[in-house]
């Protein structure tokens, strides 16, 4: 029997007919048109081949790599087995499957970590092998999906009625990540954040925002902590800041949750959340947090803790002086306002920005154009 050649130049060329005749019952149709293109690639090469066929290189050198592992038998050109049916399954032995299914009868939340080591005592007496931890998981998923394990139902104790009412699971809503977007703008994303102090045990929080292009700052100190709060807080924010709020980052507290989100939404501001326990998502916010703290808040905590008023009056100057005045490293030693009106064309921006009265109207009543 004579084998196919793919190479140019060699004798003993076959029609792909004479493979068909011989191995019809082997050969499938996409590995005669698969035959049809490697003889193709031969005698023209292979740019003429992967353009007439349609196919890129590798794929090519692939099936010539199969043909060669072969001997040359066409029918190593099939395609593979694609139907699900065909693939391995697990199989467990029933002593285990019953062991894991008493185990959680008489004890619900006993893991798959300690069922192991009990199972594993168990197989030396069976003298099987013992499977490892991320088996037994999965043989524990199986049981849950074919109903084996039972269910039991969480029930809570109302403060009101003193009845017991069932807790259901909430279903996890998805929530928006950063993933690395960039702002290029401000106002193109704000980090949003609280400071919670105590003071003879007076609970104060302080709610704090900062534009991540243009270090603009914001805070203001609430007596309780809720999405009705926040929602206030992101309001203000929009009537001081001189840019308009494209986005917003928070961690994934409750006080940015409801009101707040529903807020965002009419505005229409996309609400990005960090993953928990990941503070280093909000460092810029973070860093402002110590920066108010160690040169403000720390230094007015009575005030914050029996007039509350006061501290936020006193709060609006020390951010007037922030925001207008002070010099920020990360901005090349200027303002956060002297950094936009430098790399911004701001309408009447020759107007006195050192004349307190305009500085004041500014912030706190006239919002500012920029050109996009």
């Amino acid at each position: 029997m004579q084998q196919f050649n793919k190479f140019k130049g060699t004798k003993g060329f076959l029609s792909i007919a004479n493979y068909v005749l011989r191995f019809k019952y082997m050969i499938t149709d996409k590995a005669q048109h698969k035959a049809r293109i490697l003889t193709f690639w031969a005698r023209h090469g292979i740019e003429a081949a992967c353009d007439h066929a349609k196919r890129s290189q590798s794929t090519l050198y692939r099936w010539k790599l199969d043909l060669e592992r072969s001997g040359g038998k066409l029918e190593s050109l099939n395609d593979g087995r694609t139907n699900k049916e065909a693939k391995r399954k697990r199989i467990t032995d029933l002593r285990i499957e019953q062991y894991i299914i008493n185990t959680r009868k008489e004890h619900p939340r006993y893991g798959k970590a300690k069922l192991t080591k009990d199972i594993t005592e168990e197989c030396l007496d069976w003298e099987i092998k013992a499977p490892s931890e991320s088996t037994v998981g999965r043989i524990i998923k199986d049981l849950k999906e074919r109903n084996k394990l039972p269910e039991y139902t969480k029930y809570s104790l109302s403060g009101k009625t003193g009845k017991l009412i069932v807790k259901k699971q909430r279903e996890k809503a998805k929530k928006n990540r950063r993933k690395g977007y960039l702002p290029q703008s401000p106002g193109d994303l704000i980090e949003i954040d609280t400071i919670v102090y105590f003071t003879n045990g007076i609970r104060r929080f302080i709610v704090t925002a900062i534009d991540l292009k243009s270090d603009f700052a914001f805070s203001y100190a609430y007596k309780s902590l809720s999405s009705s709060s926040a929602k206030d807080f992101i309001q203000k924010l929009e009537k001081v800041s001189p840019f308009n709020i494209k986005r917003v980052q928070t961690d994934n507290g409750q006080e940015f949750a409801k009101h707040f989100k529903e807020y965002l939404k009419t505005q229409k501001i996309t609400h990005f959340h960090t993953y928990p326990r990941s503070p280093k998502m909000n460092a810029v916010v973070e860093r402002f947090n110590r920066t108010i703290q160690e040169e403000f808040s720390n230094y007015k905590r009575q005030t914050l803790a029996y007039n509350i008023n006061t501290f936020n009056m006193k709060l609006m100057d020390w951010l007037l002086w922030y925001n207008t005045k002070r010099r920020h490293h990360s901005l090349g030693l200027v303002s956060p306002l002297r950094y936009m009106i430098n790399n911004s064309l701001i309408e009447n921006s020759h107007l006195g920005w050192t004349n307190t009265f305009i500085l004041q109207r500014l912030f706190f009543g006239v919002k500012l154009k920029y050109k996009q």
